[in-house]
């Protein structure tokens, strides 16, 4: 499956952006779906993931209460809804998919438990 992120840009602290994950290739529909961030000379962290299902999410801590995601399988497409931006945020944002078992509803916290990943797109918050 292909990844394609989108929705980065220029906000102010305190604003919103929503970011879009969008599989092609294959259905999205057995694959889970994560988050991932990068700032310079800092290492990837885990930013957030949904079940294939959609009925399980997780979050770090340090974005718990102001991202949210969702996943519309229909458009195979994964939403990344962050609010209450701060500075902090400012990275280069990473959707990746991996395909799960049909019983299987957990959420993947680590990178390396993705398979696929898509090419980034970039947050910038201006304090």
């Amino acid at each position: 499956v292909q990844l394609q992120a989108s929705g980065g840009g220029l906000v102010q602290a305190g604003g919103s952006l929503r970011l879009s994950c969008a599989g092609s290739g294959r259905t999205f529909n057995r694959y889970a779906v994560g988050w991932f961030r990068q700032a310079p000379k800092k290492e990837r962290e885990f930013v957030g993931g949904i079940s294939w299902s959609g009925g399980s999410t997780a979050y770090g801590d340090s974005v718990k209460g102001r991202f949210t995601i969702s996943k519309d399988n229909a458009k195979n497409t994964v939403y990344l809804q962050m609010d209450s931006l701060k500075p902090e945020d400012t990275a280069v944002y990473y959707c990746a998919a991996t395909q799960r078992d049909p019983f299987d509803t957990t959420v993947v916290v680590t990178s390396r438990g993705y398979t696929y990943w898509g090419q980034g797109t970039l947050v910038t918050v201006s304090s």
